[in-house]
């Protein structure tokens, strides 16, 4: 395998090195302005919600932060949008299709919300070509079992298109969140495809299970295995070693721009695994920075 990248500037080294074109990232943000800043002035206020520091990396206007995903090596990304409360996500929904519309390298993305509308708007960016839909059960506060969004589901798993759910309790515990409520969403439509953000955070092993319980739910790499997440909800001691039944079914996922390191300390922590098992090495490390992702966004 080659060495991990030491810095940004060696990411694209790294991947050249493992024979890919470039990286596929499945969770990245880009938000309207006015949301991105109440996004970073919550972040900043980390100590207070998460007890640490969470100072936004790649605090830079929007231009700019294209601009560092391109020259990352980033070729393909999917830029998610997630609501707080009602009537946020048909107009987050359509500021993202326009986003994506203007920048080549982002995809088509959706989200959604508990509300009378939810499948009207969710079917139009679907029929409008949208790859991947950002659910966000902790910052929504809602349950992902919520009748109004049965049909919802039941519209992403005829389609086959993949939803990017954050469910988990990591970093905070929510109502609805913790991987037994939203099993049940899937066990009530086996066939959606999912993608457990942050690998379940901070509950991996059980992220884990459902992957082998569901073909279509994968786990993605986001945090993952950073200085930052260990201290909070560090990985399993035999991560590696369970990833090797399901290294297809892990995808590249960084939380750019609203990480508090940079880029390339994510793609060292993948390196990482991929170096600790011998079952996982380079054809891991192009599976999950490139192959695997593309594969989900159907590039």
């Amino acid at each position: 395998m080659p060495a991990p990248p030491v810095s940004d500037d060696d990411v694209p080294r790294f991947t050249a090195e493992l024979g890919l074109p470039g990286l596929v990232d499945v969770h990245v943000h880009f938000l309207p302005e006015p949301v991105m800043r109440k996004v970073w002035a919550y972040f900043d206020k980390a100590q207070t919600h998460y007890g640490a520091a969470w100072p936004v990396h790649y605090r830079l206007p929007e231009a700019e932060r294209v601009a560092v995903l391109e020259k990352l090596g980033v070729r393909t990304y999917a830029p998610l949008v997630y609501p707080h409360k009602p009537g946020m996500g048909r107009w987050l929904t359509e500021w993202v299709t326009e986003f994506a519309a203007r920048t080549p390298a982002a995809v088509p993305t959706a989200t959604l919300y508990p509300e009378p509308d939810v499948v009207e708007y969710l079917r139009a960016a679907v029929e409008a070509g949208a790859k991947i839909v950002k659910v966000h059960v902790q910052v929504g506060a809602f349950d992902p079992r919520d009748p109004l969004l049965r049909d919802a589901w039941g519209l992403l798993a005829e389609a086959g298109v993949p939803a990017v759910v954050h469910c988990g309790d990591g970093p905070l515990r929510g109502t609805y969140t913790g991987l037994d409520v939203f099993g049940e969403v899937l066990a009530a439509h086996p066939r959606l495809p999912v993608v457990l953000a942050h690998a379940g955070m901070p509950d991996y092993v059980g992220a884990l299970d459902l992957v082998h319980r569901f073909e279509n739910v994968r786990i993605d790499t986001t945090m993952v295995g950073t200085a930052f997440s260990e201290d909070m909800a560090p990985l399993p001691p035999d991560w590696a070693a369970r990833l090797a039944d399901v290294a297809d079914r892990v995808v590249l996922g960084t939380d750019f721009p609203n990480i508090p390191y940079d880029y390339a300390e994510q793609v060292r922590a993948i390196a990482g695994w991929a170096a600790a098992d011998e079952r996982l090495g380079a054809p891991f490390l192009r599976g999950v920075l490139h192959d695997n992702p593309a594969r989900l966004l159907g590039l």
